[in-house]
């Protein structure tokens, strides 16, 4: 029996062997020694003995009978030979009583080399086993610049708190996501029933993926995982069994192809290009089968707090009513607010689709994996996303260049004030508002070369940001982009403290919704379709500025004439394309050069 089993291994061997030759790649084990020849190791550690990953062995540490087994540790020498005798006997120990002798192996780079114990490794491998036991010894090399060796140190940093080795990246940072996905600080050490928990998930994840045939991609299991946990959580996927996870898998395969090719993101910065994205090829996925009747669409618009707590959801649900005056009868609209959490997000748009809506615009950043789950389990609907650098294809993302405006708004408070001090209050560091900051600095500092921005951060109602720059001395500030109907002031947009401590308001940036809605909508409107052959092949984020009409200034009429020409000069330089707000040479606070002359930032780092 054993014999059988032995003609059925080397049979792998050999077609994984032939496999190998047609594609130009190695076909046999490779050898650490010959890998350790060119490298420089800074350290040896004992690891002990340990369960190591099946998946993880990938070759044997010296040269001797390297040619006996192909790449994937498959037996290829004669049904006769001395291997295949000793094989076959390991074969029925294992069968019959379990090998327990742990093999002895190096660990170099996450990946394992068998010293001895080949034979075993083999065996354990053709039985689809998950683990063996191993005496371990690691060799750290020397830090590089070199993409492989930092992830090898990220996963050196995961490995000192879980314990792991079955996790391997081929992207930088994805440890660090992991940890954060699963709520834990990059330090927190985990217990014994966190790794077992972990452990079994992975384990599951790991089988799901091989049955959706993922070896086939350009990925690791992990980096697979890695999506899969973004979208459906880590409890979620804690709790799941392999068959659940299976079927996740079938319906998100899409997420994960985009992954696969690296999450190019399709960034859309004007409207005749979504226009051109739109038409029937690539417009079909755009368009929900049944969405469509004569000329008419139902459109959600989701919101987090309500209209009256939060300037944000008041700004866009005057959107929502601009598109009802504006499209009038061609689409109706449906408001759902209070969607605060995830569940409330899913219940709400549960009770969009419900009621007909094949569009739905879920209006913050913390709805977006929500959105995507939503957007997988109904293919026919078409969700939007209020965020930026998203890489789903099952959802579209869009934004606004809103640092267009505050690059105006600090060439105004350059102008109109006599100090060299000005202020700045922003409530949460997410990307859009940091390339704010940095554009209204940019714009003071053209009109004054001399000027300090001071920046406070309000996260809460009742945090007192504005009163702690006036105590400064400082009189001009940017403050909310607009007012909340239930707590309205005077200190929103660009403001100035008088001696009496009055307000005067001087000009306030427009995140004008309704005109993206309406834009979005119309193309919508004049589309036909209902295919899907664009999912999966790239994520689409629109990102529009004051050349679409998302993003304006409003200006004070009791400004000097000369600053309102210089507004509207700028304005319409920039809407032409002619005058870019980061443009040219560009330093950091640490005097590191970020943008050199006659270039241009790039989107990406702006944003």
């Amino acid at each position: 029996m054993a014999l059988i089993d032995y003609a059925a291994a080397q049979k792998l061997g050999r077609r994984r062997y032939q496999d190998a030759l047609v594609r130009g790649k190695y076909p046999y084990l490779p050898v650490l020694d010959n890998i350790l020849s060119y490298t420089e190791i800074a350290s040896t550690v004992s690891l002990g003995t340990m369960d190591i990953p099946l998946s993880r062995l990938v070759g044997t540490k010296a040269e001797d009978r390297t040619n006996a087994f192909a790449n994937n540790f498959m037996p290829l020498l004669p049904e006769k030979s001395e291997l295949a005798a000793k094989w076959s006997m390991l074969y029925d120990y294992q069968v019959d009583e379990g090998i327990r002798d742990p093999i002895v192996a190096f660990e170099y780079m996450n990946q394992f080399y068998v010293q001895e114990g080949n034979k075993r490794v083999s065996v354990m491998k053709y039985l689809g086993a998950y683990s063996i036991p191993g005496t371990v010894t690691r060799l750290i090399p020397k830090r590089t610049e070199e993409k492989e060796n930092k992830i090898y140190f990220e996963f050196l940093d995961f490995y000192q708190v879980s314990g792991n080795c079955e996790v391997w990246f081929s992207r930088e940072g994805s440890y660090r996501r992991l940890l954060k996905l699963m709520g834990k600080a990059p330090g927190d050490v985990w217990d014994e029933e966190e790794r077992l928990f972990f452990k079994s998930a992975f384990g599951r994840f790991s089988k799901a993926f091989q049955m959706a045939h993922g070896e086939k991609l350009e990925m690791t299991v992990s980096d697979a995982f890695l999506v899969y946990v973004e979208i459906y959580g880590y409890d979620q996927a804690r709790g799941q069994t392999e068959r659940e996870m299976y079927a996740a898998l079938q319906k998100m395969w899409a997420e994960i192809r985009l992954a696969e090719r690296g999450r190019q993101v399709e960034l859309v910065q004007d409207p005749e290009k979504a226009k051109e994205l739109l038409r029937p090829s690539i417009l079909n996925w755009f368009i929900p089968a049944g969405m469509l009747e004569p000329d008419t669409l139902k459109a959600a618009f989701i919101y987090t707090k309500t209209a009256e707590t939060s300037s944000w959801t008041y700004a866009h649900e005057l959107g929502r009513m601009h598109i009802e005056q504006i499209l009038g009868e061609k689409v109706k609209t449906m408001a759902f607010d209070h969607a605060d959490t995830e569940e409330q997000t899913a219940q709400a748009i549960e009770s969009a689709i419900k009621e007909g809506c094949g569009v739905i615009f879920t209006t913050a950043r913390q709805m977006v994996n929500q959105s995507v789950r939503s957007a997988i389990l109904h293919p026919d609907v078409k969700i939007y996303n209020c965020s930026i650098k998203m890489s789903y294809s099952s959802i579209c993302t869009y934004y606004a260049r809103m640092f267009e405006s505050k690059f105006l708004m600090g060439a105004i408070a350059a102008a109109m004030s006599r100090a060299d001090h000005l202020g700045y209050i922003a409530d949460y560091p997410i990307y859009g508002t940091m390339a704010n900051i940095n554009a209204f600095a940019m714009g003071a500092r053209m009109i004054n070369p001399y000027v300090k921005v001071h920046l406070e951060w309000s996260r809460t109602k009742e945090d007192h940001a504005a009163e702690r720059l006036e105590q400064q001395g400082i009189r001009y500030i940017s403050g909310d982009d607009m007012i909340t109907p239930e707590r309205a002031s005077r200190r929103y947009g660009l403001y100035t403290v008088r001696p009496d401590g009055s307000v005067e308001n001087l000009a306030t940036p427009i995140w004008h919704w309704g005109k993206f809605y309406e834009q979005i909508l119309r193309i919508l409107l004049g589309a036909s379709g209902d295919t899907n052959s664009a999912k999966g092949k790239k994520a689409v984020n629109y990102w529009w500025g004051m050349s679409s009409d998302v993003i304006d200034v409003i200006c004070s009429e009791n400004m000097p004439h000369g600053i309102h020409r210089l507004v509207d000069l700028l304005k319409n330089s920039i809407r032409s394309g002619s005058f870019h707000p980061f443009d040219g040479l560009i330093y950091s606070q640490s005097r590191e050069i970020q943008c050199r002359e006659g270039e241009s930032l790039k989107p990406d780092a702006i944003i």
